[in-house]
Protein backbone atom coordinates (compact mmCIF):
# COMPACT_ATOMS: atom_id res chain seq x y z
CA UNK A 1 0.00 0.00 0.00
CA UNK A 2 0.98 3.40 -1.04
CA UNK A 3 1.66 6.16 1.66
CA UNK A 4 2.01 8.85 0.00
CA UNK A 5 -1.02 11.29 -0.24
CA UNK A 6 -1.39 13.95 -3.17
CA UNK A 7 -3.12 17.06 -3.50
CA UNK A 8 -2.90 17.34 -7.42
CA UNK A 9 -6.86 17.58 -7.79
CA UNK A 10 -7.84 20.44 -10.53
CA UNK A 11 -11.58 19.71 -11.08
CA UNK A 12 -14.70 18.46 -9.21
CA UNK A 13 -17.69 17.68 -11.39
CA UNK A 14 -20.94 15.96 -9.61
CA UNK A 15 -19.32 12.67 -8.55
CA UNK A 16 -16.37 12.74 -10.22
CA UNK A 17 -12.94 14.02 -9.40
CA UNK A 18 -10.07 15.23 -12.07
CA UNK A 19 -6.36 14.66 -10.54
CA UNK A 20 -2.81 15.28 -13.01
CA UNK A 21 -1.36 12.34 -13.74
CA UNK A 22 2.14 10.74 -13.66
CA UNK A 23 0.74 8.64 -10.34
CA UNK A 24 0.96 5.38 -11.78
CA UNK A 25 -2.29 4.94 -10.84
CA UNK A 26 -4.67 1.63 -11.92
CA UNK A 27 -7.36 1.46 -13.59
CA UNK A 28 -9.95 0.27 -11.09
CA UNK A 29 -7.87 1.05 -7.72
CA UNK A 30 -8.96 1.89 -4.92
CA UNK A 31 -8.85 5.58 -3.45
CA UNK A 32 -9.19 7.54 -0.34
CA UNK A 33 -9.98 10.86 -0.03
CA UNK A 34 -9.31 13.16 2.75
CA UNK A 35 -10.84 16.57 2.64
CA UNK A 36 -9.47 19.94 4.79
CA UNK A 37 -11.86 18.99 7.95
CA UNK A 38 -10.58 15.09 8.04
CA UNK A 39 -13.57 13.72 6.78
CA UNK A 40 -12.53 10.55 4.42
CA UNK A 41 -14.46 9.48 1.67
CA UNK A 42 -13.63 6.60 -1.20
CA UNK A 43 -13.16 6.52 -4.62
CA UNK A 44 -12.08 4.57 -7.41
CA UNK A 45 -10.21 5.33 -10.52
CA UNK A 46 -12.13 4.77 -13.77
CA UNK A 47 -9.91 6.56 -16.18
CA UNK A 48 -6.12 6.89 -15.87
CA UNK A 49 -3.36 8.59 -18.69
CA UNK A 50 -0.28 10.11 -18.16
CA UNK A 51 -1.73 13.22 -17.99
CA UNK A 52 -4.99 12.79 -16.15
CA UNK A 53 -6.73 10.23 -13.21
CA UNK A 54 -10.28 10.29 -13.28
CA UNK A 55 -11.44 9.56 -9.36
CA UNK A 56 -15.48 7.97 -9.26
CA UNK A 57 -16.07 9.41 -5.52
CA UNK A 58 -19.07 7.05 -3.49
CA UNK A 59 -19.64 10.02 -1.23
CA UNK A 60 -20.19 12.84 -3.96
CA UNK A 61 -18.00 15.98 -3.85
CA UNK A 62 -20.18 18.45 -2.29
CA UNK A 63 -18.29 20.87 -0.19
CA UNK A 64 -14.71 19.28 -1.09
CA UNK A 65 -12.09 22.45 -1.35
CA UNK A 66 -9.87 21.50 -4.56
CA UNK A 67 -6.81 23.47 -2.83
CA UNK A 68 -7.12 21.39 -0.02
CA UNK A 69 -8.17 17.71 -0.53
CA UNK A 70 -5.63 15.01 -0.45
CA UNK A 71 -5.92 11.85 -2.58
CA UNK A 72 -3.99 8.48 -1.43
CA UNK A 73 -4.06 5.40 -3.78
CA UNK A 74 -4.29 2.11 -2.06
CA UNK A 75 -2.85 0.00 -4.59
CA UNK A 76 -5.73 -2.02 -4.40
CA UNK A 77 -8.89 -2.76 -6.07
CA UNK A 78 -12.03 -2.75 -3.88
CA UNK A 79 -12.19 -5.58 -2.39
CA UNK A 80 -15.07 -7.85 0.03
CA UNK A 81 -14.18 -9.80 3.68
CA UNK A 82 -16.10 -12.60 3.31
CA UNK A 83 -17.11 -15.17 5.70
CA UNK A 84 -19.83 -17.50 6.37
CA UNK A 85 -20.78 -15.06 9.19
CA UNK A 86 -21.97 -12.56 6.94
CA UNK A 87 -25.43 -14.86 6.87
CA UNK A 88 -28.31 -12.85 8.69
CA UNK A 89 -25.77 -9.71 8.21
CA UNK A 90 -27.09 -6.73 6.18
CA UNK A 91 -24.42 -3.86 4.40
CA UNK A 92 -24.36 -1.30 2.99
CA UNK A 93 -23.00 -1.16 -1.07
CA UNK A 94 -19.26 -1.62 0.01
CA UNK A 95 -19.79 -4.24 2.06
CA UNK A 96 -19.50 -2.18 5.43
CA UNK A 97 -22.36 -3.03 8.46
CA UNK A 98 -26.02 -1.37 8.45
CA UNK A 99 -27.17 -3.60 11.32
CA UNK A 100 -25.18 -1.77 14.27
CA UNK A 101 -22.75 -5.49 14.32
CA UNK A 102 -19.07 -5.57 14.33
CA UNK A 103 -17.27 -5.69 10.71
CA UNK A 104 -16.89 -8.71 9.50
CA UNK A 105 -13.48 -10.57 10.57
CA UNK A 106 -11.88 -12.87 8.15
CA UNK A 107 -8.60 -13.60 6.51
CA UNK A 108 -10.65 -14.00 3.42
CA UNK A 109 -10.42 -11.34 1.02
CA UNK A 110 -11.89 -11.01 -2.80
CA UNK A 111 -11.84 -8.44 -5.41
CA UNK A 112 -15.61 -7.64 -6.01
CA UNK A 113 -15.01 -6.95 -9.73
CA UNK A 114 -14.98 -10.56 -10.29
CA UNK A 115 -15.20 -12.18 -13.69
CA UNK A 116 -18.25 -13.79 -15.79
CA UNK A 117 -18.01 -17.64 -15.63
CA UNK A 118 -15.89 -18.97 -18.45
CA UNK A 119 -18.29 -20.53 -20.55
CA UNK A 120 -16.18 -23.65 -20.99
CA UNK A 121 -16.30 -23.99 -17.78
CA UNK A 122 -20.25 -23.82 -17.26
CA UNK A 123 -23.09 -26.43 -16.38
CA UNK A 124 -26.24 -26.29 -17.62
CA UNK A 125 -28.92 -25.05 -15.26
CA UNK A 126 -31.07 -27.36 -14.19
CA UNK A 127 -32.92 -28.62 -10.84
CA UNK A 128 -36.63 -27.25 -10.07
CA UNK A 129 -36.54 -24.06 -7.71
CA UNK A 130 -39.65 -23.84 -5.80
CA UNK A 131 -41.11 -20.06 -5.07
CA UNK A 132 -43.79 -21.44 -4.06
CA UNK A 133 -45.63 -19.16 -6.26
CA UNK A 134 -48.29 -20.70 -9.26
CA UNK A 135 -47.95 -18.36 -11.68
CA UNK A 136 -43.74 -18.80 -11.58
CA UNK A 137 -43.38 -22.67 -11.13
CA UNK A 138 -45.98 -23.80 -12.90
CA UNK A 139 -45.42 -21.86 -16.16
CA UNK A 140 -42.55 -20.21 -15.44
CA UNK A 141 -40.37 -22.15 -13.85
CA UNK A 142 -37.11 -21.40 -12.07
CA UNK A 143 -33.81 -23.41 -12.24
CA UNK A 144 -31.13 -23.80 -10.70
CA UNK A 145 -28.13 -21.58 -12.41
CA UNK A 146 -30.71 -19.48 -14.05
CA UNK A 147 -30.79 -15.86 -15.16
CA UNK A 148 -34.33 -14.94 -15.01
CA UNK A 149 -35.10 -10.98 -14.59
CA UNK A 150 -38.65 -9.70 -13.51
CA UNK A 151 -39.61 -6.79 -15.73
CA UNK A 152 -42.20 -4.43 -13.75
CA UNK A 153 -43.20 -1.07 -13.40
CA UNK A 154 -43.19 1.60 -11.30
CA UNK A 155 -46.22 1.15 -8.45
CA UNK A 156 -46.36 -2.67 -9.19
CA UNK A 157 -45.36 -4.43 -6.22
CA UNK A 158 -42.37 -6.11 -7.02
CA UNK A 159 -40.92 -5.67 -3.68
CA UNK A 160 -43.74 -7.75 -2.34
CA UNK A 161 -42.88 -10.40 -4.99
CA UNK A 162 -39.45 -10.16 -4.32
CA UNK A 163 -39.62 -10.27 -0.24
CA UNK A 164 -41.97 -13.24 -1.25
CA UNK A 165 -39.75 -15.02 -3.34
CA UNK A 166 -37.26 -14.39 -0.68
CA UNK A 167 -39.42 -16.16 1.94
CA UNK A 168 -40.19 -19.07 0.50
CA UNK A 169 -37.88 -19.98 -2.69
CA UNK A 170 -36.11 -23.46 -1.46
CA UNK A 171 -34.72 -26.67 -3.68
CA UNK A 172 -37.26 -29.05 -2.86
CA UNK A 173 -34.65 -31.84 -2.15
CA UNK A 174 -32.04 -29.85 -1.09
CA UNK A 175 -33.69 -27.04 0.92
CA UNK A 176 -31.13 -26.80 4.11
CA UNK A 177 -28.10 -25.71 2.13
CA UNK A 178 -30.11 -22.90 0.08
CA UNK A 179 -29.21 -19.30 0.71
CA UNK A 180 -30.11 -15.74 -0.35
CA UNK A 181 -27.93 -12.84 -1.36
CA UNK A 182 -30.46 -9.85 -1.50
CA UNK A 183 -29.41 -6.75 -2.88
CA UNK A 184 -31.56 -3.57 -3.39
CA UNK A 185 -30.61 -0.39 -4.87
CA UNK A 186 -32.06 3.24 -4.83
CA UNK A 187 -34.73 2.27 -1.79
CA UNK A 188 -36.62 4.04 0.69
CA UNK A 189 -36.12 3.96 4.19
CA UNK A 190 -39.71 2.41 4.23
CA UNK A 191 -39.18 -0.29 1.58
CA UNK A 192 -35.73 -1.34 3.44
CA UNK A 193 -37.66 -1.29 6.98
CA UNK A 194 -40.18 -3.46 4.98
CA UNK A 195 -37.77 -5.98 3.58
CA UNK A 196 -35.92 -6.22 7.25
CA UNK A 197 -39.02 -6.88 8.95
CA UNK A 198 -40.26 -9.65 6.52
CA UNK A 199 -36.95 -11.33 6.44
CA UNK A 200 -36.47 -11.01 10.37
CA UNK A 201 -40.54 -12.04 11.17
CA UNK A 202 -40.29 -15.06 8.65
CA UNK A 203 -36.97 -16.36 10.38
CA UNK A 204 -35.14 -16.13 6.60
CA UNK A 205 -32.86 -13.65 7.57
CA UNK A 206 -30.27 -16.23 9.17
CA UNK A 207 -29.94 -17.24 5.76
CA UNK A 208 -30.01 -14.36 4.01
CA UNK A 209 -26.98 -11.72 3.39
CA UNK A 210 -28.45 -8.88 2.63
CA UNK A 211 -26.48 -5.35 0.70
CA UNK A 212 -28.95 -2.06 0.91
CA UNK A 213 -27.90 1.42 -0.98
CA UNK A 214 -30.68 3.83 0.46
CA UNK A 215 -32.07 6.23 -2.19
CA UNK A 216 -30.61 9.12 -0.05
CA UNK A 217 -27.24 7.27 -0.28
CA UNK A 218 -24.45 8.19 -2.84
CA UNK A 219 -25.76 7.04 -6.55
CA UNK A 220 -22.54 6.07 -7.24
CA UNK A 221 -22.61 3.05 -4.36
CA UNK A 222 -25.15 1.38 -6.75
CA UNK A 223 -22.61 1.21 -9.26
CA UNK A 224 -20.53 -1.58 -7.10
CA UNK A 225 -23.11 -2.85 -4.99
CA UNK A 226 -24.15 -5.68 -7.44
CA UNK A 227 -20.77 -6.83 -7.93
CA UNK A 228 -20.28 -6.83 -4.20
CA UNK A 229 -23.51 -8.84 -3.66
CA UNK A 230 -22.24 -11.67 -6.08
CA UNK A 231 -18.86 -11.30 -4.94
CA UNK A 232 -20.84 -12.77 -1.63
CA UNK A 233 -22.51 -15.24 -4.04
CA UNK A 234 -19.48 -16.66 -5.54
CA UNK A 235 -18.09 -17.14 -2.05
CA UNK A 236 -21.66 -18.85 -0.60
CA UNK A 237 -21.65 -21.23 -3.70
CA UNK A 238 -18.01 -22.45 -4.67
CA UNK A 239 -16.19 -22.08 -1.30
CA UNK A 240 -19.22 -22.93 1.08
CA UNK A 241 -20.82 -25.14 -1.33
CA UNK A 242 -24.07 -23.77 -0.97
CA UNK A 243 -27.14 -23.06 -3.84
CA UNK A 244 -27.33 -18.92 -3.41
CA UNK A 245 -30.42 -17.29 -4.93
CA UNK A 246 -29.16 -13.80 -5.81
CA UNK A 247 -32.14 -11.14 -5.79
CA UNK A 248 -31.20 -7.58 -6.90
CA UNK A 249 -33.65 -4.79 -7.18
CA UNK A 250 -33.84 -2.53 -8.95
CA UNK A 251 -31.16 -2.63 -12.00
CA UNK A 252 -32.85 0.60 -13.40
CA UNK A 253 -31.74 2.30 -10.45
CA UNK A 254 -28.14 1.11 -11.27
CA UNK A 255 -28.03 1.80 -15.19
CA UNK A 256 -29.60 5.38 -14.13
CA UNK A 257 -26.49 5.82 -11.87
CA UNK A 258 -24.15 4.50 -14.59
CA UNK A 259 -25.95 6.88 -17.44
CA UNK A 260 -25.09 9.69 -15.09
CA UNK A 261 -21.35 8.86 -14.26
CA UNK A 262 -21.00 8.56 -18.38
CA UNK A 263 -22.32 11.90 -19.03
CA UNK A 264 -19.80 13.74 -16.24
CA UNK A 265 -17.22 10.93 -17.84
CA UNK A 266 -18.40 12.56 -21.37
CA UNK A 267 -18.79 9.20 -23.04
CA UNK A 268 -21.08 9.15 -26.30
CA UNK A 269 -24.27 8.37 -25.64
CA UNK A 270 -26.74 5.94 -27.34
CA UNK A 271 -29.92 5.04 -26.34
CA UNK A 272 -31.62 7.32 -24.38
CA UNK A 273 -28.88 8.73 -23.13
CA UNK A 274 -27.42 5.77 -22.11
CA UNK A 275 -23.39 5.13 -22.63
CA UNK A 276 -22.78 2.51 -25.62
CA UNK A 277 -21.24 -0.21 -23.19
CA UNK A 278 -24.73 -0.43 -21.27
CA UNK A 279 -25.23 -4.14 -22.81
CA UNK A 280 -21.70 -5.21 -21.94
CA UNK A 281 -21.74 -3.76 -18.33
CA UNK A 282 -24.91 -5.69 -17.58
CA UNK A 283 -23.60 -8.75 -19.02
CA UNK A 284 -20.66 -8.05 -17.11
CA UNK A 285 -22.89 -8.50 -13.69
CA UNK A 286 -25.23 -11.28 -15.45
CA UNK A 287 -22.88 -13.69 -16.19
CA UNK A 288 -21.30 -14.70 -13.20
CA UNK A 289 -24.21 -15.99 -12.14
CA UNK A 290 -25.13 -20.10 -13.03
CA UNK A 291 -23.32 -23.64 -12.33
CA UNK A 292 -19.63 -24.64 -12.60
CA UNK A 293 -18.50 -27.95 -13.56
CA UNK A 294 -17.04 -29.88 -10.81
CA UNK A 295 -18.56 -27.71 -8.39
CA UNK A 296 -21.78 -28.35 -6.01
CA UNK A 297 -22.26 -24.44 -5.55
CA UNK A 298 -24.11 -22.61 -7.36
CA UNK A 299 -25.77 -19.16 -8.57
CA UNK A 300 -29.17 -18.59 -9.70
CA UNK A 301 -30.28 -14.98 -10.27
CA UNK A 302 -33.36 -12.58 -10.46
CA UNK A 303 -33.00 -9.45 -11.38
CA UNK A 304 -35.91 -6.78 -10.80
CA UNK A 305 -35.98 -3.50 -13.00
CA UNK A 306 -38.92 -1.26 -13.32
CA UNK A 307 -39.82 -0.22 -17.10
CA UNK A 308 -39.34 3.40 -17.69
CA UNK A 309 -43.34 4.59 -18.72
CA UNK A 310 -43.86 0.50 -18.99
CA UNK A 311 -41.87 0.76 -21.60
CA UNK A 312 -40.78 -3.19 -22.36
CA UNK A 313 -38.50 -2.05 -25.76
CA UNK A 314 -36.61 0.82 -23.55
CA UNK A 315 -32.83 -0.16 -23.54
CA UNK A 316 -33.02 -1.68 -19.91
CA UNK A 317 -35.27 -4.53 -20.29
CA UNK A 318 -34.66 -4.91 -24.24
CA UNK A 319 -30.53 -5.68 -23.54
CA UNK A 320 -31.42 -7.83 -20.49
CA UNK A 321 -33.78 -9.64 -22.34
CA UNK A 322 -30.92 -10.67 -24.85
CA UNK A 323 -28.40 -11.67 -21.76
CA UNK A 324 -30.81 -13.38 -19.84
CA UNK A 325 -32.67 -16.35 -19.55
CA UNK A 326 -36.51 -15.76 -20.16
CA UNK A 327 -38.42 -12.99 -17.99
CA UNK A 328 -41.57 -12.49 -15.89
CA UNK A 329 -43.90 -9.16 -16.80
CA UNK A 330 -45.80 -7.95 -14.27
CA UNK A 331 -49.08 -6.32 -15.60
CA UNK A 332 -50.47 -2.70 -14.43
CA UNK A 333 -53.97 -4.50 -16.30
CA UNK A 334 -54.04 -6.94 -13.30
CA UNK A 335 -52.54 -4.86 -10.85
CA UNK A 336 -55.51 -2.50 -11.51
CA UNK A 337 -57.98 -5.95 -10.77
CA UNK A 338 -56.42 -6.26 -7.17
CA UNK A 339 -55.06 -9.47 -8.34
CA UNK A 340 -51.26 -10.26 -6.65
CA UNK A 341 -48.89 -10.86 -7.98
CA UNK A 342 -50.10 -9.19 -11.01
CA UNK A 343 -47.82 -11.46 -13.74
CA UNK A 344 -48.67 -10.89 -17.25
CA UNK A 345 -48.60 -14.72 -18.34
CA UNK A 346 -48.72 -14.43 -22.50
CA UNK A 347 -45.27 -12.41 -22.83
CA UNK A 348 -43.73 -14.14 -19.49
CA UNK A 349 -41.09 -17.11 -20.33
CA UNK A 350 -38.51 -19.59 -18.56
CA UNK A 351 -36.47 -20.80 -21.50
CA UNK A 352 -34.80 -23.38 -19.26
CA UNK A 353 -37.97 -24.11 -17.43
CA UNK A 354 -38.19 -27.64 -19.95
CA UNK A 355 -34.48 -28.49 -18.33
CA UNK A 356 -35.74 -28.14 -15.12
CA UNK A 357 -39.66 -30.20 -14.42
CA UNK A 358 -40.82 -33.41 -15.65
CA UNK A 359 -40.66 -36.91 -14.04
CA UNK A 360 -37.31 -36.12 -12.56
CA UNK A 361 -38.18 -32.74 -10.95
CA UNK A 362 -41.73 -31.91 -10.12
CA UNK A 363 -43.90 -34.16 -11.98
CA UNK A 364 -44.53 -36.02 -15.13
CA UNK A 365 -47.33 -34.24 -16.93
CA UNK A 366 -45.61 -30.71 -15.97
CA UNK A 367 -44.71 -29.56 -19.71
CA UNK A 368 -47.81 -31.02 -21.03
CA UNK A 369 -50.03 -29.19 -18.67
CA UNK A 370 -47.82 -25.91 -18.59
CA UNK A 371 -48.03 -25.77 -22.32
CA UNK A 372 -51.82 -26.24 -21.95
CA UNK A 373 -52.56 -23.60 -19.52
CA UNK A 374 -50.40 -21.37 -21.93
CA UNK A 375 -52.93 -22.27 -25.18
CA UNK A 376 -56.17 -22.01 -23.31
CA UNK A 377 -55.66 -18.81 -21.50
CA UNK A 378 -54.29 -17.35 -24.78
CA UNK A 379 -57.57 -18.84 -26.10
CA UNK A 380 -59.47 -17.68 -23.50
CA UNK A 381 -58.23 -14.05 -23.82
CA UNK A 382 -59.16 -13.92 -27.09
CA UNK A 383 -62.95 -14.94 -26.40
CA UNK A 384 -62.81 -11.57 -23.92
CA UNK A 385 -61.69 -9.41 -26.11
CA UNK A 386 -64.27 -10.43 -28.65
CA UNK A 387 -66.92 -10.05 -25.77
CA UNK A 388 -65.85 -6.40 -25.53
CA UNK A 389 -67.21 -6.09 -28.82
CA UNK A 390 -70.50 -7.81 -29.57
CA UNK A 391 -71.05 -8.58 -25.88
CA UNK A 392 -71.18 -11.69 -23.37
CA UNK A 393 -74.23 -12.93 -24.10
CA UNK A 394 -73.53 -13.00 -27.93
CA UNK A 395 -70.80 -15.49 -27.51
CA UNK A 396 -71.28 -19.15 -28.35
CA UNK A 397 -71.04 -21.67 -25.24
CA UNK A 398 -67.34 -22.76 -26.15
CA UNK A 399 -66.50 -19.28 -26.28
CA UNK A 400 -68.10 -18.40 -22.77
CA UNK A 401 -66.52 -21.84 -21.58
CA UNK A 402 -63.50 -19.81 -22.13
CA UNK A 403 -64.42 -16.74 -20.78
CA UNK A 404 -65.12 -18.64 -17.41
CA UNK A 405 -61.75 -20.82 -17.20
CA UNK A 406 -60.13 -16.52 -17.95
CA UNK A 407 -62.34 -15.29 -15.40
CA UNK A 408 -61.15 -18.39 -12.88
CA UNK A 409 -57.52 -18.81 -13.98
CA UNK A 410 -56.48 -15.53 -12.95
CA UNK A 411 -58.67 -15.23 -9.65
CA UNK A 412 -57.42 -18.57 -8.84
CA UNK A 413 -54.27 -19.57 -10.37
CA UNK A 414 -52.30 -15.72 -10.71
CA UNK A 415 -54.14 -14.34 -7.81
CA UNK A 416 -52.43 -15.80 -4.74
CA UNK A 417 -52.07 -14.17 -1.08
CA UNK A 418 -48.25 -12.43 -0.21
CA UNK A 419 -48.12 -15.37 2.88
CA UNK A 420 -49.64 -18.22 0.82
CA UNK A 421 -47.11 -20.45 -0.59
CA UNK A 422 -48.20 -23.29 -2.88
CA UNK A 423 -45.87 -26.79 -3.31
CA UNK A 424 -45.58 -27.81 -6.89
CA UNK A 425 -47.65 -30.39 -6.55
CA UNK A 426 -50.32 -27.81 -5.18
CA UNK A 427 -49.91 -25.84 -8.17
CA UNK A 428 -50.12 -28.33 -10.47
CA UNK A 429 -53.71 -29.87 -8.84
CA UNK A 430 -54.95 -26.51 -9.02
CA UNK A 431 -54.02 -26.04 -12.90
CA UNK A 432 -55.69 -29.57 -13.38
CA UNK A 433 -58.81 -28.38 -11.56
CA UNK A 434 -58.85 -24.99 -13.70
CA UNK A 435 -58.70 -27.10 -16.88
CA UNK A 436 -61.65 -28.93 -15.92
CA UNK A 437 -63.66 -26.42 -16.50
CA UNK A 438 -63.31 -26.96 -20.05
CA UNK A 439 -64.08 -30.18 -22.26
CA UNK A 440 -61.46 -32.89 -22.65
CA UNK A 441 -61.95 -32.42 -26.54
CA UNK A 442 -60.49 -28.61 -26.01
CA UNK A 443 -56.87 -30.17 -24.38
CA UNK A 444 -54.62 -30.89 -27.39
CA UNK A 445 -51.64 -30.05 -25.72
CA UNK A 446 -51.77 -33.13 -23.20
CA UNK A 447 -52.06 -36.97 -23.44
CA UNK A 448 -55.37 -39.07 -23.38
CA UNK A 449 -53.52 -40.66 -20.53
CA UNK A 450 -53.71 -36.98 -18.58
CA UNK A 451 -56.94 -36.65 -19.04
CA UNK A 452 -58.07 -39.66 -17.70
CA UNK A 453 -55.72 -39.27 -14.61
CA UNK A 454 -56.13 -35.61 -13.81
CA UNK A 455 -59.37 -34.10 -15.35
CA UNK A 456 -61.84 -34.19 -13.21
CA UNK A 457 -65.16 -33.41 -16.07
CA UNK A 458 -63.49 -36.68 -17.68
CA UNK A 459 -64.23 -38.97 -14.76
CA UNK A 460 -67.68 -37.46 -14.34
CA UNK A 461 -68.60 -37.44 -17.62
Amino acid sequence: MRRLEYRHVTAARGSLLFLKGGTHAALGERVVIRDKSGGIRNGQVIRTSETMVLVQVFESTDNLDIENTWVRYLDEPFELTLSPDMLGRIFNGIGEPRDNRPPVVSNVVRNVNGAPVNPAARAYPREFIQTGISSIDGLNSLVRGQKLPVFSASGLPHNRLAAQIVRQAKLPDDASNFVIVFAAMGVSHSDTQFFESEFESSGVLRNVVMFTNLANDPPMERLILPRTALTAAEYLAYELDHHVLVVITDMTNYAEALREVATEKGDVPSRKGYPGYLYSDLAEIYERAGRVQNRHGSITLIPILSMPSDDITHPIPDLTGYITEGQIVLSRELHGKSIYPPVNVPPSLSRLMKDGIGREFTRDDHPRLSSQLYASYTRALEARNLASIIGAEELSQRDQRFLQFAHAFESRFVQQGEDEERSIIETLDLAWELLSLLPPEELSRVTEEDIQKYHSCDRMC
